[in-house]
This record gives C-alpha cells, sequence and structure tokens, in this order.
C-alpha cells in the first residue's frame, strides 16, 4: 500500500483528507500517462455512486482529464463492476469509479481500473502518487505535465449507453425465468438502487425494494451487507422465496433465505463451487478463499471433494490467485465474490443471478443449498500492541497459538493476523461451540500479556 492508495484505492473522509485538488490532480495525470505522453486522446470512463461528495469528485476528475488531452465519458451513478465491465469490453484506457464502498456517506474513494476491467497494478499507482507528490523527476518531467489547448482539449461523452449495455448482460447471463420468485433487494441507497430493479423485473421476479431512495447522505445508513437485520425481517414479513442486499457501490451481496437467515459470503462460495463441479466446470476442483473464511466452509468443501486455495484478506489477493491459477471461484465471508468467467470484479448483482440459477436449476430453496455447510462459530478480538513483529517473532506466544491449535486438531482452528493499518493484533478462533472458540482466544491473549507485549 502507498501513502494515498490502499487495497482499495484512495480513501479518506471527503474535502478532508480526500479533496477534490486530489481528484483534479489525479485526472490531470492519467489522462496524461495514457494520452498526451503517448501522442494520441486517451479514453477514461468514470462512475460513482451516490454520495454527496461524489458530484464534486466526478467533475474534479472529468476537469482534470480534459485539462490534459483525455476524452471523458460518464455513466454517472452506477456500479463498480460496471465500470470495471464497461472498460473492458469498450476498450478503454482506463475506469474510475467514485465510491468507499460500504463506508458511510462522508467518506468517498478513487478507485482505479486497468484496460483489462482489473485494479491498476502497482507501477502506475506509485508513479500516480509521485505526481501527487510533486516528484516530476521520478517521472522524468521537468515541470508539471502539460495542458491541452485549443482543439487538443479532452471531450466530455454522457455515457449512459455503456451503463445499459451492462444491465443487458446482467440480464443475458440467466437462463431462467424468475416469474414465479419473490425476491427482496436491499439496495443499500447505493449504486445498485436502480439497476438491481431493472434487472429482476426484466427476468421477470416479484421483485420487492428497500433502501433504493438515495438522498447523498443516507447510504448504507442502516442498510445493505453491513447491516442486513433490516433485510432479513423484510424476507419473513412480505413471505419472500429469497433477498439479496448489496453494499454502497454493489461488488457484494450477501443473501437471505426464505427463513430469514443470512447467507454470507463463504455459504455462497459452498453453493457456487457445489453447483460448478456438478456441472463440470470447477477449473482445478478449487476455490480461492481468503485466511478468515470460516472453518466450516473447509469442512463442507472438503465433504464434497472440493480443494481450496487461502489468500491474504482482500478481494485483490484472491482476484490474483484466481488469475494466476485458471479458478473459476472465489472471494471473501464479507460477500465479496468472484466469478472469472464473468467478471473481473466481485458483482454483487451478478452474485445474486447466479444464487437465483443455483435455487432454480436445483428446485431447492436457498436455506436447502446452503444446509449442508455449518458455520463453526468464531471469536476475535483485536489487541493493541506496541510492536506486531515482536508478537509475530515471540516463541512462548508462537507456543501458545500452536498448543491451542493442535488442541483443536480438525475440529477448529485458531489464527493470529496483523492489522494492515493499525498497532493490533487480530486474534481469531474457531470452534465446534463458542464457549471453546472463547477459551483459546484467551489463551492466545494472555500469553501475549505474560510477555508484556499486550
Amino acid at each position: 500500500m502507498g501513502k494515498y492508495f490502499g487495497t482499495d484505492g484512495f480513501r479518506g473522509e471527503g474535502n478532508v483528507n480526500l479533496t477534490s485538488e486530489h481528484a483534479y490532480q489525479i485526472g490531470k495525470f492519467i489522462g496524461w500517462y495514457y494520452g498526451a505522453r503517448k501522442d494520441r486522446k486517451a479514453r477514461i470512463v468514470i462512475g460513482k455512486d451516490t454520495r454527496r461528495s461524489s458530484y464534486m469528485f466526478e467533475y474534479a476528475i472529468v476537469a482534470g482529464l480534459t485539462s490534459t488531452g483525455a476524452d471523458a465519458y460518464m455513466l454517472h451513478v452506477t456500479t463498480t463492476p460496471s465500470v470495471a465491465y464497461v472498460t473492458r469490453v469498450d476498450n478503454f484506457d482506463c475506469g474510475v469509479m467514485i465510491s468507499a464502498s460500504h463506508n458511510p456517506f462522508y467518506d468517498n474513494g478513487i478507485k482505479l481500473i486497468n484496460s483489462r476491467g482489473e485494479k491498476m497494478d502497482d507501477e502506475t499507482i506509485g508513479a500516480i502518487e509521485a505526481y501527487l507528490d510533486g516528484n516530476y523527476a521520478a517521472l522524468g518531467l521537468e515541470g508539471d505535465v502539460p495542458a491541452a489547448t485549443r482543439e487538443a482539449l479532452g471531450e466530455i461523452v454522457d455515457y449512459v449507453s455503456g451503463r445499459n449495455r451492462y444491465v443487458g448482460y446482467l440480464i443475458s447471463l440467466a437462463a431462467h425465468s424468475y416469474k414465479n420468485m419473490r425476491v427482496g433487494l436491499d439496495c443499500a441507497n447505493g449504486s445498485a438502487w436502480n439497476i438491481a430493479r431493472t434487472v429482476f423485473e426484466a427476468l421477470g421476479a416479484k421483485t420487492y425494494v428497500i433502501n433504493a431512495e438515495p438522498d447523498g447522505l443516507n447510504i448504507n445508513r442502516n442498510a445493505g451487507s453491513t447491516h442486513i437485520d433490516g433485510l432479513r425481517r423484510f424476507v419473513v414479513e412480505n413471505h419472500l422465496d429469497v433477498g439479496f442486499a448489496y453494499d454502497g457501490d454493489a461488488d457484494r451481496c450477501l443473501a437471505v433465505d426464505e427463513k430469514g437467515d443470512v447467507v454470507d459470503g463463504d455459504k455462497i462460495i459452498y453453493i457456487f463451487a457445489k453447483q460448478l463441479k456438478k456441472e463440470g466446470r470447477l477449473r482445478g476442483n478449487k476455490v480461492v478463499t481468503t485466511i478468515m473464511s470460516n472453518f466450516g466452509l473447509y469442512k463442507a468443501l472438503d465433504e464434497e471433494g472440493i480443494g481450496y486455495e487461502k489468500t491474504a484478506v482482500g478481494d485483490r489477493f484472491v482476484y490474483e490467485s484466481m488469475a494466476k491459477n485458471g479458478y473459476c471461484v472465489g472471494g471473501e465471508q464479507s460477500g465479496h465474490i468472484i466469478l472469472s468467467k464473468y467478471a473481473t470484479t466481485g458483482d454483487g448483482i451478478l452474485t445474486s443471478i447466479e444464487l437465483m440459477e443455483a435455487i432454480l436449476d436445483n428446485k431447492q430453496t436457498l436455506s436447502r443449498l446452503a444446509a449442508p455447510m455449518t458455520a463453526y462459530p468464531q471469536v476475535l478480538k483485536n489487541v493493541r500492541v506496541s510492536d506486531k513483529a515482536a508478537v509475530r517473532e515471540n516463541e512462548h506466544v508462537q507456543k501458545a497459538v500452536r498448543e491451542v491449535g493442535e488442541r483443536l486438531g480438525d475440529a477448529g482452528r485458531v489464527l493470529l493476523r496483523e492489522s494492515g493499518t493499525e498497532p493490533v493484533i487480530r486474534v481469531m478462533a474457531e470452534a465446534k461451540d463458542l464457549r471453546t472458540a472463547e477459551q483459546c482466544v484467551s489463551e492466545m491473549i494472555e500469553a501475549m500479556k505474560a510477555e508484556g507485549l499486550a
């Protein structure tokens, strides 16, 4: 991670540590980087979520792009995966999504997507960061990037047609009619507020929608995949067959079955893996998870004879493993699911379509499809420490971790993980019962305290 950009773009509070000046400078640089320095006009596509500040950042980026000669194609309010799709399919040099995903409305972010629809590479991010710091020499420049003038100025193009084609693409992926299905959608007052309803109604579902009235301030507020209890009640009260909850930029999806129980990302991965194996389409007979996936997922996959890879936390690492090894499904517990046959990023609406397909293919309820995977109780505690490396290297602590893990055997697991942004060690245990998991976490924390590390 760099000075400004983390694993999911440049995030910050609007006009505090992410300003319109940052947005303008990023637009200026990438307009030049993809265009003027190659003696041609760059074509860059931009989308945004429903935050009030997204409009400010959108206009600032567009001003920067056009000032250095790039043509800016505006999708307006749309989802992150739609920007990735349009960038890839319509041969743009770069895509920009303005969103802070599941964060509150006052945060925002600038995500950059390469021409293949993937998260931007570290080398390009490094060049942007050098430019933001005024380190022109590192970029081989004697001063600021040159401004375009006269006919060399970039154009601004309304590109709603690109968003509409993405909607058409999603609809085309469904093999079934959803005519007799009662479907609930929680759009988090975010990017999916209009697209999700359009897709499900086009497929014939009886569609019930909540949190689809964005006002710039209510994105993710007691809504969407991070606040799923509202959808759980809504599904039960309205006797729905299934419910889907998205986050602010709709790259995540969590599901709710007909009983009101949550079907999280781990259970979704299990359902997809089993379905793909049945159809002979599970490449490498493996799925990709992160180290935070539930132990119950691995037990259920073992039962089905399906293998798995474990990556560091973050959808970027999941995608990298999938791309490197040719795997077709991977994701996170949070509902960030990647289906590489159809998309290069997590896509919440795509995930919900494929879950609908599994329900209808198998003629089973979602609760039945998810039932073979039993999530193990998980206890996770954040412990503030003065030196994360010292914890990692302390033999007494590591011995305690090994002993707890050996005692659990194949009936659970333990994990110590360093926070990437804080002086914190995350201590986690999963076991068949909550009391055992709590005891395991307590023992590991006590070992850290005994060494004066916590």
